[in-house]
């Protein structure tokens, strides 16, 4: 195939049926991100299944592929002031594999009035596992604590004094705390009380997301994160 034929192929229309909604687009939006699976699928990687008029058909919901496919256009995301679905559009951009539009869905978003803003704890879990024991060994783990607010810092470091840890400060006036490294046991016991403490202190959960890594043959590493959020009203100048 030429170039001139490749790139009429790439312009081509596409229809794809998704969930009984039609949606018409061209093969090269649908490969804008070739690692996902609309990437595979229009590769030729990844089985495909018509309907009974010859159109793509994915068995996913229509009405919100409508943003899937935006994305894919813009590489931005674009949503109504009373969007309600994250929680289901996440879900979508899941099973389609957009990292990029995870990772848009997965951000923080301010929930409150102009005269409120946010402050934020994130609490990651590291887990390294061997791959080939049996059951699965922790090698290490280590928990963070990483916020703008000092005085939950404060209070961490002198609440949990058995604790091996260390402080450090990061980017954006942030403080972050690492515990480890520990045993499983210890960092479930340490996550349950560091969760407990900080929701005490009037945050609540915002999201959480799992990242798996392979960093060697026989290791794989494990993260979760937390992300807590409570409303604080703006101090005027």
């Amino acid at each position: 195939m030429d170039n001139g034929d490749w790139g009429h192929r790439m312009t081509t229309p596409v229809t794809l049926n998704v969930g009984g909604h039609l949606y018409t687009t061209s093969l090269s939006t649908l490969q804008r991100y070739p690692d996902s699976m609309l990437g595979a699928m229009f590769r030729g990687d990844f089985p495909t299944t018509r309907d009974s008029q010859g159109n793509y058909f994915i068995d996913r919901d229509g009405t919100l592929f409508r943003y899937i496919l935006n994305f894919l256009r813009t590489s931005e995301l674009t949503l109504p002031v009373d969007f309600t679905e994250t929680d289901l559009l996440r879900k979508e951009a899941d099973f389609y594999q957009i990292e990029p539009l995870i990772q848009c869905l997965s951000d923080p978003k301010p929930l409150y009035p102009p005269d409120i803003f946010e402050q934020v704890v994130e609490l990651s879990s590291t887990r390294k596992l061997s791959k080939y024991s049996n059951p699965v060994a922790v090698i290490i783990t280590q928990l963070t604590i990483t916020t703008k607010v000092h005085a939950l810092l404060e209070g961490i470091s002198n609440n949990f004094t058995k604790w091996n840890k260390h402080m450090m400060d990061t980017r954006d006036c942030q403080v972050s705390f690492t515990f480890g490294p520990c045993d499983y046991h210890q960092e479930v016991s340490l996550r349950v009380h560091l969760m407990d403490y900080i929701m005490k202190q009037g945050f609540t959960i915002r999201n959480t997301r799992v990242h798996h890594m392979s960093e060697r043959a026989n290791e794989n590493t494990v993260e979760h994160h937390w992300t807590f959020c409570r409303p604080a009203h703006k101090v005027e100048d």
